[in-house]
């Protein structure tokens, strides 16, 4: 396992030449924004983990293009409990590493629910996420990806949100004149890392279960935001990264996930590290701690579902 995980990173750093950065900054709704809010973004940055976003008015895009895109793509979803994104911790940083492998990024400033109105604050994130994947396969031809190689990558709340999408999609509406809207929300890979998948008690993140639904939801909300419920045949392929000792976002969630994709036939992997904490990132001071793998086990999954092939 040791020689193959070497393999890979040097594999990576001879095709280290498709490293390009960020090329642009889409708003994700050109006009009428649903569930508009009267919210001024707040940036502040934190010496550990860069850039803290707040307060998000208007839900954007950053696209991170390679020089030789090889038609993958992942559209990025940094966690923060529903409260703020940390941008780029879990966010440009990861665009950058994509890049490194001929796979388009693009990391979303979605809306948080904390800041929203109790009429909102539990659909602007998903109305962002599903917007983001309909605005990539419209741009697909022009940013050199293929539309069936469109995936989602979400940490912590931002894995809630993007088990949301892969559970929650629609295939767009046929009738619309807004082109964008005509396109399928459907991921087609997961990559979910300590992820808040479910709302119930025991196991989900308080903080974000109550930014998303309250301090007193209802059992119909708990069981309708418990994403672990709604995995279906259609439900994408998925690979889970959690740490056993995961303190804020117990690794119950992911086994959960698991075991409904298990139930449904769904490609799955799970990594499962003795130690790493919530929120590692890189797992860069993680250097005596199996989590320090993690993400050439998820290089090991990225070739083995074809996206990582040259195009």
């Amino acid at each position: 396992m040791l020689a193959l995980r070497l393999f890979l990173l040097i594999s990576i750093i001879i095709i280290a030449g498709f490293v390009s950065g960020q090329d642009m900054i889409i708003p994700l709704w050109t006009e009428a924004l649903p569930c508009e809010n009267e919210l001024a973004i707040e940036i502040t940055e934190d010496e550990n983990i860069g850039r803290r976003v707040a307060k998000v008015h208007s839900p954007e895009i950053a696209v991170y293009r390679p020089d030789q895109p090889n038609g993958a793509a992942v559209i990025i979803c940094p966690g923060g409990g529903y409260t703020m994104l940390a941008y780029d911790w879990e966010g440009t940083t990861f665009a950058e590493w994509y890049n490194e492998m001929g796979i388009t990024a693009i990391v979303l400033t979605y809306r948080l629910p904390h800041w929203e109105s109790e009429e909102c604050r539990d659909r602007v994130a998903l109305m962002d996420a599903a917007r983001a994947m309909r605005t990539v396969r419209h741009h697909a031809d022009e940013w050199g990806i293929d539309d069936t190689k469109i995936g989602v990558m979400g940490f912590s709340a931002g894995g809630h949100l993007a088990s949301t999408l892969s559970t929650r999609f629609n295939e767009g509406d046929a009738d619309t004149d807004d082109e964008i809207e005509k396109h399928t929300s459907r991921p087609d890979f997961s990559i979910l890392v300590y992820p808040v998948i479910s709302m119930e008690d025991g196991v989900t993140h308080k903080g974000s279960r109550s930014n998303l639904i309250g301090k007193k939801p209802s059992q119909a909300d708990i069981e309708y935001f418990s994403n672990e419920r709604h995995v279906s045949a259609d439900t994408p392929p998925t690979i889970l990264i959690h740490a056993s000792d995961d303190k804020a976002v117990p690794v119950g969630n992911s086994l959960k996930y698991y075991q409904a994709l298990i139930d449904h036939n769904i490609s799955a992997s799970l990594r499962i590290y003795p130690t790493g904490g919530h929120g590692f990132s890189f797992a860069k001071d993680k250097e005596n701690e199996s989590v320090m793998f993690w993400t050439t086990d998820l290089m090991m999954w990225l070739l083995q579902m074809g996206l990582m092939d040259k195009e």
